[in-house]
């Protein structure tokens, strides 16, 4: 427990600065909570500490919040745990094994003076074992034990009592009597102490630049009723906790109506003397600028032609209810959308009759060019007409230039005299 606290105060020392300071001045409580909270001004603001150790609902019957009880392990048969006895203020001590009424017995002034030892009278073989001794308190979660190791020897010359590394260990003498130790002198296990003058709740307040042993005390709360206020900020407006802070553990304070003047750092400090508790929170406050706050309905602008709602009233004389019917003007708005539909599809079908001209007139003048061609190649099989350029029947099937021709007349020649040749066959 010791180790978790160390670990807490580490990080809160860690994570908000200035807390090392102010831990290691107050002198008192362990750091289980360390917070950075930024509130807009003008808001309230909840700095929860909140304690269910710190409850206190005036229990007349806390002595049955106090046990302690001895148990034993065996070695044999198979590491047996058996209870030995157990006692509680207020009550008598119970033993559980017939064999041991008499015999075994803690004293009865064990919660008054803090002594829980167990005393064993005619010691026997069967005695040997690990005995612990716990102690527990209910109401303040505290539960410790003791662990304590009894051997048995006949021989007086083995007779000692030595530490092992992890608990007591006894070797004591058949048939003797044997006390084994577990004293606890805390005021928590003892009678007579007013556990409401022992629970102690206040809050401090150190502003900034201010050092922590400077800071201001703003209340304290005592589980008796007693309360005190410190400061005309807390005790005319501002700060508050409730009344029923010791009924139900919380302690939170509260801060309406947050201003620039209240930033600074707010530790909690929450003392149970009576079950040892000592705990601290620590908040970091930051006031930030005031939230501007909107209206929740748009303003609503109308338009200089917009026309006012017509309404039309139709009375039944029959006693039913009257129907109001609302005609609502259509706007500017919807005109233009609808004439935006009406234009987009103007668009669109001048643009699909323009292509369908298009590719009708290209249609036509593949024909008539198809046409032309077909009445050319009808003339030259009839023989209408008779003067053709050779060069023109000849371009298609035309052979590569033999380099063996001297100039451009030589091949010129022999091209008409071959297509006389041709056409004479011909025709």
């Amino acid at each position: 427990m010791l180790h978790d606290m160390n670990l807490l105060q580490i990080l809160a020392v860690l994570f908000l600065p200035g807390a090392w300071g102010q831990s290691t001045s107050g002198g008192g409580g362990v750091v289980v909570e360390a917070k950075n909270i930024t509130l807009p001004a003008g808001s309230r603001a909840e700095l929860p500490c909140h304690s269910p150790r710190m409850v206190w609902t005036q229990d007349r019957l806390k002595d049955r919040q106090r046990v302690v009880h001895w148990d034993v392990v065996h070695s044999s048969p198979k590491y047996s745990v058996e209870r030995v006895l157990d006692m509680s203020p207020g009550a008598r001590q119970r033993v559980y094994n017939g064999f041991n009424k008499g015999r075994i017995s803690i004293p009865d002034s064990a919660f008054t003076d803090g002594n829980f030892s167990l005393v064993i009278n005619n010691v026997v073989t069967s005695d040997t074992g690990v005995y612990t001794c716990n102690l527990h308190h209910h109401y303040c979660q505290i539960h410790q034990s003791i662990q304590i190791q009894l051997n048995v020897t006949k021989s007086a010359r083995k007779e000692k009592r030595y530490w092992d590394g992890e608990k007591t260990v006894l070797v004591v003498l058949l048939g003797s009597e044997v006390s084994l130790p577990c004293v606890n002198r805390r005021a928590l296990w003892r009678d007579g102490l007013q556990e409401d003058l022992q629970q102690v709740a206040h809050w401090d307040f150190q502003p900034p630049g201010v050092r922590p042993n400077k800071a201001d005390r703003l209340v304290d709360l005592y589980a008796s009723g007693e309360r005190r206020d410190y400061g005309p900020t807390f005790a005319q407006r501002k700060m508050s906790v409730a009344e029923d802070a010791f009924t139900f553990g919380d302690f939170s304070l509260s801060i309406p109506d947050l201003k620039p003047e209240d930033k600074g750092l707010y530790s909690c400090h929450l003392h149970h003397h009576y079950c040892g508790l000592y705990e601290r929170r620590i908040f970091r406050l930051t006031v930030a600028p005031p939230l501007l706050h909107e209206p929740t309905t748009p303003p609503r602008i109308a338009f200089k032609d917009e026309l006012e709602p017509k309404t039309e009233e139709v009375s039944a004389d029959d006693g039913s209810p009257r129907v109001v019917n609302v005609f609502l003007p259509e706007q500017r708005g919807y005109f233009v959308q609808h004439l935006g539909y009406f234009l987009a599809t103007f668009l669109l079908l001048a643009f699909i009759v323009f292509a369908v001209i298009v590719l009708t007139r290209r249609r036509k003048k593949r024909g008539l060019e198809y046409e032309m061609g077909r009445s050319v190649r009808r003339s030259v099989i009839s023989g209408d007409e008779m003067a053709l350029d050779c060069t023109e029947l000849r371009t298609f099937n035309q052979d590569p230039l033999n380099s063996e021709y001297k100039n451009n007349l030589l091949k010129e020649r022999e091209m008409v005299k071959e297509c006389n040749k041709e056409f004479d066959g011909r025709m």
